[in-house]
């Protein structure tokens, strides 16, 4: 489905924009006047994680629980975790940070990557390392991926990257396609009047 058909947070739409429409998330960096969005601005991400902002709408996450969007691995992982009755955790640190359950649901529509099994990603991360090295021009997001939340979150900012891992599922919105997610999204704005958590940061 089409970006600008998808339900938009009213903060994600003070987001500013690419040639396109596209809203851009928090922890974008640009290029001069083009935002890159395979990448991950490093100081907008550490900003982002110390004052518990959203890393799509840059506005404040409320205390309890927060959310992302995963890949087919980690989604495959969680699954078979809540299947069994165990907890889930992940150990192996991620760079993708934390948002509001919409600006979460929303960004798993519309971003081409998340939204499609077979899409592929159209930029490289510069200077690839262990946590990285999937992050390449080509690479496909695979089957299943999900919208999950988690109880909490905690972070690292190292020199280089900022770390982030999540504790405790509390929810698991698995998608083939995320348009799957168009009622759950509709539903979360209705419900929260489409404030969210919070305000703009000073």
């Amino acid at each position: 489905m089409r970006f600008d058909s998808v339900p938009m947070p009213a903060s994600v739409e003070a987001r500013p924009r690419d040639s396109r429409g596209y809203p851009v998330p928090a922890i974008t960096p640009w290029e001069g006047d083009e935002p890159q969005f395979a990448l991950t601005d490093y100081g907008r991400s550490a900003e982002c994680a110390r004052r518990r902002l959203c890393s799509v709408c840059n506005t404040l996450m409320p205390k309890g629980p927060v959310w992302r969007v995963v890949g087919a691995a980690e989604s495959s992982a969680i699954r078979e975790a809540l299947a069994a009755g165990r907890p889930y955790r992940n150990m192996a640190a991620t760079l993708e940070g934390p948002g509001h359950r919409a600006c979460m649901l929303y960004a798993s529509m519309v971003c081409p990557y998340l939204a499609r099994p077979n899409a592929r990603r159209g930029l490289t991360a510069e200077n690839p390392d262990d946590m990285t090295a999937h992050v390449v021009r080509g690479a496909v997001r695979g089957e299943l991926g999900a919208v999950v939340g988690f109880g909490d979150y905690e972070f690292a900012v190292t020199p280089a990257q900022v770390l982030f891992r999540f504790l405790d599922v509390v929810e698991y919105l698995p998608h083939d396609t995320a348009d799957q997610h168009l009622e759950e999204l509709r539903a979360e704005l209705a419900r929260s009047g489409g404030r969210l958590g919070g305000r703009q940061p000073r």
